[in-house]
């Protein structure tokens, strides 16, 4: 397994929880990449316990969203992993910040492999949670991976549909061969360069004219709310090849085949809704659910815990579970 540099300080962007042990743990994917997580254990647990592994948003960290939602799973009773996915964060894999629907999906399965194993664990009771478009990601590896027994997804993404499409589907076939041009062009460069061009990230500073979910991103991800030094979001920039892979493959095909049960999540004024809405209607049998959460937005599902609905996140594994 790749060695990785894992940091030993705390530093998340939220508080320490006094109910919980934490530590970093790292696992394996099945294409050899080592992933860095954090573990959460409810203090004085004993047994095996029912276990969560989380990811996203798309293009932040395990010390951001992902590992807020892990820390308050354990203070509930489950042992919990927040993970950075293959090439980011304090995880392996080389280049850094490419995304793949292939390779992030098996992220989430690797993840259940790591649970599996555990002696605290139940390994019939694991399932996990995906935040913004690691929620996709979710929903495709519940799709493949029998052993996820209950899937949670938080403010969806669909990061296929949104890259071959474009927001709100707005991209037609024209537009779409003129990128996928660009995109190839800008391999040929990268080639002759030894390099890989960032693609556009978040602005440094807003002008005001943005629409108004970016300069929600840029609330979350660029102010002492959600910056992180590792984040992608916060500070840096995606491969800008990497939408490539995500236009020529469907992250949602078999959805409609999850036997097991799923909730999803989705803030009523987030601009993402589309995405929950139309990837629950894939969804078949009565153990699926869509919550649409009052006047939130999609990145107040990230932080804000008077809109996550953690209890009902909760009843909704145990109920699984049982």
């Amino acid at each position: 397994m790749e060695k990785l540099n894992l940091t030993q300080e705390w530093d998340k962007v939220f508080p320490k929880s006094d109910k919980v042990d934490h530590k970093k743990v790292t696992f394996h994917n099945r294409y050899g990449i080592t992933l860095a997580a954090d573990m959460y254990t409810p203090r004085g647990a004993e047994g095996k316990l029912p276990a969560i592994a989380v990811s996203g948003p798309f293009g932040a960290v395990k010390e951001q969203s992902s590992g807020l939602y892990a820390q308050k799973m354990a203070e509930l009773g489950f042992l919990t992993i927040a993970f950075d996915p293959s090439y980011t964060g304090e995880s392996g894999g080389t280049p850094r910040y490419v995304a793949s629907p292939d390779i992030n999906t098996e992220d989430f399965c690797a993840a259940v492999d790591f649970l599996s194993v555990q002696e605290n664990v139940d390994s019939e009771r694991i399932g996990i949670i995906g935040i913004c478009g690691w929620g996709g990601m979710a929903i495709n590896a519940a799709a493949i991976d029998t052993r996820i027994k209950a899937t949670v997804t938080s403010t969806m993404y669909d990061m296929s549909r949104v890259n071959t499409y474009g927001y709100f589907d707005k991209m037609d076939k024209n537009a779409r061969y003129a990128l996928k041009q660009e995109l190839n062009a800008q391999r040929t460069e990268d080639t002759k360069d030894g390099t890989y061009a960032p693609g556009a990230g978040l602005p440094d500073k807003l002008t005001g004219d943005e629409p108004q979910f970016v300069k929600d991103y840029w609330e979350y991800y660029k102010t002492p709310r959600g910056f992180h030094p590792r984040s992608i979001n916060s500070n840096g920039h995606w491969n800008k090849t990497s939408a490539l892979s995500f236009i020529n493959t469907p992250l949602l095909t078999f959805a409609d085949e999850i036997r097991s049960p799923v909730l999803m999540i989705h803030g009523e004024k987030a601009h993402s809704l589309y995405f929950s809405k139309d990837a629950f209607k894939k969804l078949t049998g009565d153990n699926k659910t869509l919550m649409i959460i009052p006047a939130a937005n999609h990145t107040d599902l990230y932080d804000n815990i008077k809109y996550i609905p953690m209890r009902e996140i909760v009843a909704f594994y145990k109920k699984s579970f049982s």
